[in-house]
């Protein structure tokens, strides 16, 4: 059985995901995860505590589920159909986390002091991302990083937005052979 800590994550997940940043209250998050109240202050203090439980906790389920995927993968045409399916599964199976990680990314760009966790799960992604493009060969490890990084967040965003059924897999091989060639 789950933790009241993690019933909480889940639950602040679910309620930004689902309604916003603005739902986000520790009264909310008990009453979503059916925890008696004061349960969920009992773990974060503040609204920036559990806000930077919610981004640590979404990002370590990203990489976890990254790792698992990745550790096989030896050649850019593998990356290239695992990056695909992972944004795949960001915009269908795992919509409302993230939805809830884009959310926070506003948030946090307007709240100086959530901005720290942010930063830090984004440079943990930076640099796990810089060695398997150096591993893929890339000229320029960093700006490899960053171009593939870009691009699937901005295939998300777009399947979020405007196009949920558009292309994956042909922008991402585009992307993975330009930072591979430059």
């Amino acid at each position: 059985m789950a933790s009241t800590r993690d019933r909480a994550l889940t639950a602040a997940i679910r309620l930004v995901g689902g309604q916003g940043v603005r739902a986000l209250t520790h009264a909310r998050v008990d009453a979503e995860a059916g925890l008696p109240k004061g349960s969920t202050s009992n773990w974060f203090r503040t609204r920036d505590a559990l806000v930077a439980g919610v981004i640590v906790t979404i990002a370590e389920q990203e990489r976890a589920e990254l790792a698992a995927v990745l550790t096989f993968a030896r050649t850019a045409d593998e990356v290239i159909d695992i990056l695909s399916a992972l944004v795949e599964d960001a915009t269908g199976t795992h919509v409302c986390r993230t939805r809830a990680r884009y959310a926070l990314f506003l948030e946090t760009a307007a709240t100086p002091d959530a901005r720290a966790p942010m930063r830090t799960q984004r440079s943990m992604f930076e640099e796990w991302t810089r060695g398997l493009m150096s591993t893929l060969g890339a000229r320029d490890p960093d700006a490899a990083a960053r171009a593939m990084l870009a691009v699937c967040a901005g295939l998300i965003v777009n399947r979020l937005t405007v196009a949920p059924e558009g292309p994956i897999r042909p922008v991402v091989e585009l992307a993975m052979r330009g930072c591979l060639s430059a």
